[in-house]
């Protein structure tokens, strides 16, 4: 972030400096920059304020008008030297030239000598006040000052014309103008400017201006500087950001590999990314897509199918991939899917399991009013057998218990016979068989089917009865049908859906939903209703654990008692 912010404030810095570059008002005018600005341009702070601000006549040529209004025509500025070269542009010379008040930064350079004549003693045009001008006849020799007591001062600038040449009857010498060197043209003159010349005209320049170009040099070094600084600091960040990304990965890579190794006696085949884009063959069949990853069909030979799910990189570390496939190798039950191989390749990890043609269960859950893809109440109550059966496994047939915390029907795969399989064990956690509860930092699963302590302790602690409760949610929806159910759960001008059916089974009335003509269908249905009532209850201490369940879902007939009503302290 900090490095962010000062190169932003460079590029503003470099940027407020653009408009102050070097300029011209044609091909051939003299080059403008500090201490002058080209007015109506340039921003006052390209230059000094003090009689240094230039213009562009119409025809392209650079002009400088002085404090008096006088016009003059630049042709050449030597920042050298400090000096410019101007043209009259009107025949009068400005009259600060020669009598400097402080409101000029300019002095002229050459020798003159004024002189007062009486208004008869030549023929001259009209001037303005204060300045010089020239006479009709005498052609810029003889520049007149404006009137004072009645006489007119007159200019003679040496080596443009001779004294000998002009009339001067009656005329008094009254002033000599010296200053060296002398380097004047006919029919032009010099004025030289002074802004870093503090011993001779140090009155020329407004108070603290004689250091402004010294300061936006200075100024555009330390932007020079400081870019160059930032561009080294943007490449080093970058580079080790880059070295790193490379590190961590590695590291973590050499994680996975060292896993790996662990499992070497139980894991299942490794794969390359090569082999994972043969198997798939260049992921031409998407089968889904979930939170975790993509799944594509695969082909190992021509009798044996799989899927194989491209993890994403949402965890850099690799723990999704360490968890599932930790657990996976540990696992073998009918009810659980099969990891048939991993692929751990790069920044690529992949798992390849045994293909199930019929998908998830979440492609069957709808309403028993639907024909088409209903599966029958007694396939139904085979497929919750399955469920509890794998998951009871997981809780108690390793030596290790392991908490799945993703139960849901998108999680319940089906093989050509319909038998279920619990699959995508990336939130899974293991625990001691006598550990009555776990930490949790964060919460887990999918909302809608997460019980309630793992988001509020107030409820109890988080255990394998997490488990139980997304188990009885799922239960339901397998009673209500999936579109029914989430209807329900997300309107807020009807019941709750699982309260619904509570409050049905409770006044003893049928769950109002199509079963069929066989008085078993209605037995089946009530049975998967009361058991998922009894797995959701609010406090995991209320709920059966999975050994249970299994009990109660093959107990024959109809005799589960009624589960308290878990809605009695919301039903308000």
């Amino acid at each position: 972030m900090n490095f962010l912010w000062c190169l932003l404030m460079v590029v503003v810095m470099v940027v407020g400096h653009t408009d102050c570059r070097e300029t011209r008002c044609g091909p051939e005018g003299p080059a403008i920059r500090f201490p002058f600005r080209l007015k109506d341009r340039q921003p006052i702070h390209c230059g000094l304020p003090a009689g240094f601000d230039l213009s562009c006549t119409d025809d392209n040529r650079t002009m400088l008008e002085m404090p008096s209004s006088a016009k003059l025509f630049v042709y050449e500025i030597n920042y050298r030297s400090h000096v410019i070269g101007a043209r009259i542009s009107d025949g009068c010379l400005p009259r600060e030239i020669f009598y400097s008040n402080g409101s000029s930064p300019f002095e002229f350079i050459g020798r003159a000598s004024l002189f007062s004549c009486p208004p008869s003693t030549v023929r001259d045009k009209y001037c303005s006040r204060d300045e010089f001008c020239s006479s009709g006849d005498i052609n810029y020799c003889m520049p007149r000052l404006s009137p004072c007591h009645g006489n007119h001062i007159y200019a003679v600038i040496d080596d443009m014309c001779s004294i000998d040449e002009i009339p001067l009857v009656s005329c008094i010498k009254v002033h000599d103008y010296r200053s060296d060197p002398a380097y004047i043209h006919k029919m032009d003159f010099e004025i030289r400017t002074s802004y870093y010349d503090s011993l001779k005209l140090h009155w020329s320049i407004p108070s603290g201006q004689h250091c402004k170009g010294r300061n936006l040099r200075t100024t555009r070094k330390i932007l020079g500087i400081c870019t160059l600084c930032l561009v080294l600091i943007a490449s080093g960040s970058t580079i080790y950001y880059v070295y790193t990304s490379n590190k961590t990965e590695k590291e973590n890579g050499l994680r996975i590999e060292r896993f790996l190794d662990d499992y070497r006696a139980m894991k299942p085949s490794r794969y390359s990314y090569a082999d994972i884009k043969r198997i798939t063959n260049q992921f031409k069949e998407n089968l889904g897509q979930g939170a975790y990853g993509t799944v594509f069909k695969g082909k190992l030979s021509s009798e044996l199918l799989v899927a194989v799910k491209i993890l994403n990189n949402s965890n850099e570390k690799g723990e999704d991939f360490i968890n599932e496939v930790g657990t996976m190798c540990q696992i073998h039950h009918v009810n659980v899917v099969r990891l048939v191989g991993v692929c751990a390749d790069g920044f690529i990890r992949a798992l390849v399991y045994e293909y199930l043609p019929n998908g998830s269960l979440q492609n069957f859950l709808s309403s028993a009013d639907n024909k088409n893809s209903f599966l029958g109440w007694d396939k139904l109550k085979d497929i919750a057998l399955g469920i509890a059966k794998g998951i009871e496994y997981l809780h108690q047939g390793c030596d290790q218990r392991i908490l799945h915390f993703d139960i849901k029907p998108h999680n319940v795969l089906l093989d050509q016979d319909f038998t279920p399989k619990v699959s995508d064990f990336g939130l899974a956690k293991f625990c001691a068989k006598d550990q009555s509860a776990i930490s949790m930092t964060t919460a887990r699963g999918t909302m809608g089917y997460i019980a309630p302590e793992i988001f509020s302790r107030n409820f109890g602690n988080v255990s394998y009865k997490s488990d139980v409760y997304s188990f009885g949610i799922l239960l339901l929806e397998m009673v209500g049908g999936r579109k029914n159910f989430k209807v329900m759960e997300d309107s807020t001008s009807q019941v709750y859906f699982p309260e619904w059916i509570y409050n049905l089974l409770e006044q003893g009335n049928d769950l109002r939903i199509h079963i069929g003509d066989d008085e078993g269908d209605v037995t089946i249905a009530r049975k998967l209703a009361i058991v998922g009532l009894w797995c959701i209850q609010w406090h995991p201490i209320d709920r059966p654990s999975m050994k249970v369940v299994v009990q109660m879902l093959e107990r024959e007939g109809n005799n589960l008692a009624m589960p308290p009503n878990p809605f009695a302290s919301t039903s308000s």
